[in-house]
């Protein structure tokens, strides 16, 4: 207010026993003015957040973004497994409660679990196509950590405008190994990347490109040794070290397969835990049960004992009998019946489903593409399954709707066959091999994942709600691309991808999970 000058006319002053009258009516009514204006505060505030005025009042302070109400929350880190309320607000969780909870959107969960959304490790699909198969599988973030990429800024740029699921990537070997040697391939090496030496200043090359990679944020380091089998013991040493000089683990496909020595899955993980042993950098073994074959057991207990000896290994597996590779690449070079104990019926053609003959085989061969290989013996992905250090991830990729079902149904298979069906884990445990595992194996690197893998207060809502009643894969290998079912809502840093068990159209919450860059 603006004190009157010093010019304008006064008001008659009224006599003092008016006044006196007045201030003591004024005194009596104070009281109710006050509250009469209270009343009116909170009528105007519920009118405002209403939008129209006709709205029950809701308190500001208390109203979420998403309320999730009744579900059995599972958060494996916290070890809590009970019936909870969970409040979100503003792409993180905020509350989980026994308390009553109100909400803009509210979901009912009576009956379903409510876990920390999925996070896959082995993720080669990083499109659209494959990342609506992910959420559809409870996946919410998708990682190429084994091939990786040979630009990692470039490829974070290219998903900068946003994503179904949250991604990431390491910096990778291969592909360094593809532009340094010109090779023809544009993903698994097929020309000199595959078998030529490097020489020492080809090797300090490497080294700088792994090093640029993570400087730009790259997760870690991916290796896919068994498709550049010319890579000398030295060279993955160097890479090593500049995984470890960053803090950085290396994820790694082993140079060899099966239990036939000396070219044995048992060398091939020997020579990673001593680069790891040597360098100090963190080691995860990429699907060990398709590389250990008949030797799994042998692997797991060398990565027990590695762990025993303080070292930092971890493995990883896939639920399915059969896994798939480039028929082009060295994994099927000659030789390849013995050490992975099958024969050409045992391929399949992606494409088509045939089974393949020999001169089938080699016709395809030359041609290129994706084989799926039957040989993995059920022994060997239950006792993967089973070990404590082991995560689940896909190695999945569909093209156009064509490859392996574990890119569709990987998540939900583990849940409806392998907890449901036949008791091999409990939901605990499962979702920790799927959410809170692989988040504590990545988050030193990348400090963001320390809020993920969680279904706690503070952390990011990547929430996955799904019915342990019916929750099962439907991707077949004569269908793959054939969507989960079960998974009744996905939440993408707060905001449904899946609701009622159905893709929401245009949703793209999805962000980049990314190192700090240098």
């Amino acid at each position: 207010m603006h004190a009157p000058s010093p010019d304008a006319p006064r008001s008659p002053r009224a006599p003092r026993a008016s006044r006196a009258r007045g201030a003591r009516r004024g005194a009596c009514l104070r009281p109710v003015r006050q509250e009469a204006g209270a009343i009116f505060s909170v009528l105007l505030t519920a009118f405002l957040l209403s939008g129209c005025g006709f709205a029950s009042p809701v308190p500001a302070v208390e109203a979420y973004d998403v309320v999730i109400l009744g579900g059995r929350v599972i958060d494996p880190a916290s070890g809590l497994d009970g019936v909870r309320n969970v409040g979100i607000r503003a792409a993180r969780v905020v509350t989980v409660t026994e308390a009553a909870l109100s909400g803009r959107d509210t979901v009912d969960a009576r009956g379903l679990i409510v876990a920390p959304g999925f996070i896959d490790m082995h993720a080669h699909g990083q499109d659209e196509e494959n990342y609506r198969f992910n959420a559809m599988d409870g996946v919410t973030t998708a990682l190429e950590l084994e091939v990786g990429t040979g630009d990692v800024a470039a490829w974070y740029a290219e998903r900068a405008g946003g994503t179904l699921v949250n991604h990431g990537v390491t910096v990778g070997h291969i592909p360094l190994r593809i532009r340094l040697m010109d090779d023809p391939s544009d993903w698994l090496p097929s020309g000199p990347a595959v078998y030529r030496l490097a020489d020492d200043e080809e090797i300090a090359t490497l080294r700088a490109g792994i090093e640029r990679g993570l400087a730009e944020g790259a997760l870690g380091v991916g290796f896919g040794l068994q498709y550049t089998p010319g890579a000398s013991r030295w060279e993955v040493l160097e890479m090593f070290r500049a995984s470890s000089s960053y803090g950085a683990p290396a994820f790694v496909h082993l140079r060899h397969m099966g239990h036939v020595d000396p070219a044995s899955s048992v060398v091939a993980l020997q020579e990673v835990i001593a680069a790891s042993a040597l360098t100090g950098a963190p080691l995860h073994v990429h699907h060990v049960h398709s590389m250990g074959i008949l030797a799994t057991e042998r692997l797991l207990a060398m990565v027990s004992e590695a762990r025993a000896q303080g070292l930092d290994v971890t493995a990883e597996v896939y639920p399915y009998a059969a896994a798939m590779t480039s028929i082009e690449s060295a994994i099927l070079a000659p030789g390849w019946q013995e050490v992975l104990g099958a024969d050409y019926g045992d391929l399949e053609w992606a494409e088509t489903g045939e089974r393949l003959t020999a001169e089938t085989f080699y016709r395809y061969r030359e041609q290129g593409g994706g084989v799926i290989m039957h040989f993995i013996p059920r022994a060997a992905k239950r006792a993967a399954l089973t070990h404590p250090a082991v995560v689940v991830g896909s190695d999945g990729q569909l093209r156009d709707g064509v490859g392996h079902p574990r890119t569709a149904g990987t998540f939900a298979r583990v849940l409806g066959r392998f907890v449901r069906e036949e008791g091999l884990l409990d939901w605990s445990e499962a979702v920790r091999k799927m959410s809170t595992m692989p988040a504590q194996i990545l988050e030193a690197r990348a400090p963001d994942f320390a809020r993920k893998g969680r279904a706690q207060e503070g952390a990011d809502a990547d929430i996955v709600v799904f019915d342990p009643a019916s929750v099962i894969d439907r991707a077949t290998f004569e269908r793959p691309a054939t969507f989960s079912e079960g998974m009744r809502h996905v939440l993408v840093n707060g905001v449904f991808v899946v609701r009622d068990g159905e893709l929401r159209a245009g949703a793209r919450p999805g962000r980049a999970v990314r190192a700090p860059v240098q």
